[in-house]
């Protein structure tokens, strides 16, 4: 596999001929960045919506009972492949890699280096996706054995199992194909993925649900795993077939055929496996405790975190900036984006913690108490979610240093260290209150936990990532956090005075909104605003590709 690590770049390069089309973007404007962040929040959006709507058809149609959890057992394996293959390991390796790649080609590099580093990955990687799928696929009895062994109903989720393992392979290769786009700032095909996968998921609960009950999310998994290629392979394929400058491959620059690092690829995938291992460590947890504690926290986690995944999207787009910035040897430009993206992200974030703890009971009644899913099921929902919430400012801090450690494509073990710091943390307290506190003890945990690593991910940014000014960014958050404290309690007062889930719900929110934009003034928000005006001024006559 080739890469060619930034520090290695070739600033003597002759430039291309007049007329010539390198295709390598050069950096990102204001108005660029307004525009893919808002098609990438409406698609991300949209595949969120879905994403809670499948949620809603689960507990809908098979309610928080022993074969839920059994298919939560087996839903482990694709949550995994999506933090490791989609979102965060694979994105942390490629996306620095294709972009030096596109930077090295828009200074003339001889040869191709994006398509070197195609050839010289793709094969490897496709293979090695392939390999891993078929082990998960023939090792499910003793996945389901080590992920929940006190689950009342083991064989229906080893064949549940079977069927997700197939994600690994399509999984891989859409966040391959998600981190080429980026790299060369396209944008709207890796955001639509999600809706394609989340709809295949919904499509067969109703379609097969009565006949292969909840193991048919199962199939649906497995099918939207392949859709999520799908969506993409045009925009890939386009790209690809550009028109560029490429000299012979025997002339290609040695530094492009360098092998890929593997410290980096060993310090991104274990920094992914100790995040998700939070996961673990619930689900095994919480198999010891009576059935539907699983299903409890599971929907709590997909409602709950909503506002760090809204926040985060932002990221998205901005992490090729950042890699790019990294690549050219612009650290100013860099600190500057992650300081930005930081002081909105911790804004956005605080509002959306302080909305879910104050209106968490109408949110699950509203959202979940149909059908299967009963009012006992909605009140330890809500406890659970309203506990989750204390973490989410940790969540989301994790999620933007983290790109910016990995983003100048050289290994570091410090985010491994500190995510390890957390699930340490997370497994001793877990274990430690999970016989009083119940799922509460677990939730609890998995708060203390990340914001453990989020801390120490701070403290280190200064010497091991983008040097950004800590000091100054803490103290940015202090206005916000003290907003949402009391835009909560008002908020959860004007909630709960209202029966009706839904106008409880209206009520509430709109409260928390107007307390926190008045009391906040979120230094987020002066970063938002330029963007918002150029995109109102350039909506009309945008076009996204």
């Amino acid at each position: 596999m080739t890469i060619t690590p930034p520090d290695a770049r070739d600033t003597t390069l002759p430039p291309a001929p007049a007329g010539t089309d390198t295709g390598g973007p050069g950096p990102l404007s204001q108005g660029l960045l307004a525009r893919a962040a808002l098609v990438t929040v409406v698609l991300s959006l949209a595949g969120a919506l879905l994403g809670l709507g499948r949620d809603q058809a689960l507990a809908h149609l098979f309610g928080a009972g022993s074969d839920t959890d059994a298919f939560l057992v087996a839903w482990t394996v694709p949550e995994f492949a999506a933090t490791l293959l989609i979102e965060d390991g694979l994105a942390f390796v490629l996306v620095p890699a294709f972009s030096a790649a596109v930077a090295r080609r828009a200074q003339g590099a001889a040869g191709d280096p994006v398509r070197v580093l195609v050839r010289g990955t793709l094969p490897r990687l496709s293979l090695a996706f392939a390999a891993v799928s078929a082990l998960l696929v023939c090792g499910a009895p003793y996945v389901v054995g080590a992920l929940a062994p006190g689950i009342p109903d083991p064989d229906f989720a080893v064949d549940c199992t079977r069927l997700t393992g197939s994600c690994v392979l399509t999984f891989g290769l859409a966040g391959y194909c998600s981190a080429f786009l980026r790299a060369h700032r396209r944008f709207v095909a890796p955001a639509a993925i999600y809706v394609a996968y989340n709809a295949a998921i919904i499509t067969a609960m109703f379609v097969l649900g009565g006949r292969w009950g909840v193991g048919a999310a199962a199939v649906g998994v497995a099918v939207g795993g392949v859709l999520m290629v799908v969506a993409q392979l045009p925009a890939v394929l386009r790209q690809s077939h550009r028109k560029r400058r490429v000299l012979p491959e025997d002339a290609a620059d040695p530094a492009d055929r360098r092998a890929m690092n593997l410290a980096l690829i060993v310090t991104v995938l274990l920094f992914a496996l100790c995040r998700q291992s939070q996961v673990l460590i619930e689900r095994f947890l919480a198999s010891t405790l009576p059935a539907g504690a699983i299903s409890h926290l599971n929907y709590a986690q997909k409602v709950g975190q909503m506002p760090m995944v809204l926040a985060l999207m932002l990221c998205t787009v901005t992490f090729p900036v950042v890699a790019q910035a990294l690549a050219e040897g612009d650290t100013e430009r860099a600190r500057d984006r992650v300081e930005r993206d930081l002081a909105v992200v911790s804004c956005v974030v605080l509002l959306g913690a302080a909305a879910v703890v104050a209106c968490a009971p109408h949110l699950v009644h509203l959202l979940f108490q149909r059908g299967a899913f009963t009012a006992q099921d909605t009140a330890a929902t809500a406890a659970v979610m309203r506990v989750y919430a204390l973490g989410l400012l940790g969540h989301a801090l994790v999620g933007v240093l983290v790109r910016s450690y990995f983003s100048a494509g050289r290994p570091t073990w410090y985010p491994v260290a500190a995510m390890a710091a957390g699930i340490v943390a997370t497994s001793w307290i877990g274990a430690a209150t999970v016989g009083s506190w119940g799922v509460l003890g677990i939730a609890a945990a998995n708060a203390a936990g990340i914001t453990l690593t989020a801390l120490i991910l701070l403290y280190g940014m200064k010497t091991r990532g983008v040097p950004i000014r800590t000091w100054a960014v803490l103290t940015g958050m202090g206005r916000p956090l003290r907003a949402a404290v009391v835009a909560c309690g008002v908020g959860g007062f004007c909630a709960g005075r209202i029966d009706s889930p839904a106008l409880g719900l209206a009520a509430g929110g709109t409260a928390v909104t107007v307390v926190f934009l008045l009391l906040a003034r979120p230094s987020g928000a002066q970063h938002l605003a330029p963007a918002l005006r150029t995109v109102s001024r350039r909506l009309p006559h945008a076009r996204f590709r």
